[in-house]
C-alpha cells in the first residue's frame, strides 16, 4: 500500500481558495487521472475517474473502495481509495510562494496516480469577497472581472503532482 497526495498550485491573481466546488471534501467531485501499474510499468491510455460518493466493493474481501481496475497489459489488479480529511484550499499565500497545497489523499495497491486532469466544478472566491462558482479548469485557466471589487481575477500555470506520503 503506498499513499499518494496530490498537490495543486496555479498563479492566482486577485483570488483565493481554489477548491472543488464542494468543498476539499466535495463527495461529488470527480478526480481524473491516469495510473501506471506498478507490475509492469503500463500507463493507462484514458483517465480514470473517482469520486467519494461511488465506492465498490473490494474482490475477496468485505471492505469498499473507490476503484478496482485490471491493468490492460498484464492483467494485474489494483485499487484505489479515497481518504478524505487532509485537503485544503490553494489559497493566494500559496499560490505567490509557488507552493503546492494538498487535496485528497490516495491509497493505491498496485497502481500509482499520475497526469491528474483538471476539470470542471471548482469555486474560489476573490479577494475582495466575490465567488466564482462551477469554474471550468479543463482549458487550463480562467479569466473574469470581479464588478464588486473593480479587478480582474484569473487563474494560471495549473500544475499537480502525487507526492507519496505516510
Amino acid at each position: 500500500m503506498v499513499n499518494y497526495m496530490l498537490m495543486i498550485t496555479a498563479e492566482l491573481e486577485n483570488l483565493t481558495n481554489l477548491q472543488p466546488q464542494g468543498g476539499c471534501d466535495d463527495p461529488d467531485f470527480a478526480y481524473y487521472f491516469k495510473l501506471k501499474c506498478g507490475n509492469c510499468g503500463e500507463l493507462s491510455q484514458k483517465d480514470t475517474t473517482v469520486t467519494l460518493s461511488e465506492t465498490v466493493p473490494l474482490p475477496k474481501s468485505k471492505g469498499t473502495t473507490h476503484l478496482v481496475q485490471k491493468c490492460k497489459f498484464c492483467d494485474r489488479e489494483g485499487t484505489v481509495l479515497m481518504v478524505p480529511g487532509r485537503g485544503r484550499p490553494l489559497t493566494q499565500e500559496m499560490s505567490e510562494s509557488g507552493r503546492f497545497t494538498p487535496l485528497m489523499l490516495l491509497d493505491c495497491r498496485g497502481f500509482e496516480p499520475v497526469e491528474f486532469s483538471f476539470r470542471a466544478g471548482w469555486k474560489a472566491e476573490s479577494i475582495e469577497g466575490t465567488k466564482f462558482d462551477d469554474i471550468d479548469l479543463s482549458g487550463k485557466e480562467f479569466a473574469e472581472y470581479d464588478e464588486k471589487g473593480e479587478c480582474p481575477v484569473m487563474i494560471s500555470n495549473l500544475r499537480a503532482t502525487f507526492d507519496v506520503t505516510k
